[in-house]
């Protein structure tokens, strides 16, 4: 059930008759009530308002990280319209992870880039505060048949930088290239492989290295 309008303390959108009359900025509450009385995070003016809280609908979202997923469900503004790749802050009793929207799902199994609140039966998600990274590592040598693959976990805007060497553990490696993942909405490329060019770990589909550990590695 929609609460019946804001507590003291609570953030608004509402405009400000003083510095933006025609948009809205963020208002601090601060007394409750048919009329709230609020005061402009940007400018400090103090001014009335009605503030009719915009109607939520709930949503069920599946949070995927690593190979374990939850289900949860979010309060969400039934009018606004989000797009898959956009990211947002779920509040669960496990944790507060911020995720990634990788599917939108609409009555029917209906799959889609973009939609409204309303219409939405699942948002399919991942969490990419903290992420594993998929490695592939070459010997130095280029025998590929002796390559191994070694994954990492990283925070989500951990940079991997083509040409930097990394280290994890015993793991040392040099970035040759990084594959990006489709929901990543920052990149031009799948395949990034130029020097300098780099990808923050919440958008890594696979990360390729040359070994440059400085004993021979084992299959260990």
């Amino acid at each position: 059930m929609s609460h019946p309008g804001p507590d003291a303390g609570d953030r608004v959108a509402l405009a400000c008759p003083s510095c933006t009359p025609t948009a809205t900025t963020v208002h601090e509450v601060l007394k409750p009530g048919g009329q709230v009385t609020v005061r402009c995070t940007d400018c400090g003016h103090v001014h009335k308002e009605r503030y009719d809280p915009p109607r939520e609908v709930d949503v069920d979202v599946v949070v995927s990280q690593g190979e374990e997923s939850l289900t949860t469900t979010v309060d969400v503004p039934a009018e606004e319209t989000v797009s898959r790749g956009e990211e947002f802050v779920v509040d669960t009793p496990e944790a507060i992870m911020q995720v990634r929207i990788t599917a939108i799902e609409l009555d029917g199994d209906q799959r889609v880039e973009e939609a409204t609140v309303e219409d939405i039966e699942t948002l399919w998600t991942r969490a990419v505060d903290n992420v594993r990274v998929n490695v592939t590592v070459h010997p130095n040598d280029g025998r590929r048949d002796e390559s191994r693959s070694v994954t990492v976990s990283v925070p989500g805007d951990h940079e991997f930088v083509v040409g930097e060497t990394a280290a994890f553990g015993d793991e040392e490696f040099e970035i040759t290239g990084v594959q990006v993942r489709d929901d990543a909405p920052e990149y031009r490329f799948e395949k990034l492989d130029h020097e300098g060019d780099s990808v923050f770990a919440k958008d890594v589909k696979r990360v390729y290295g040359r070994d440059v550990t400085s004993a021979a590695w084992s299959a260990w």
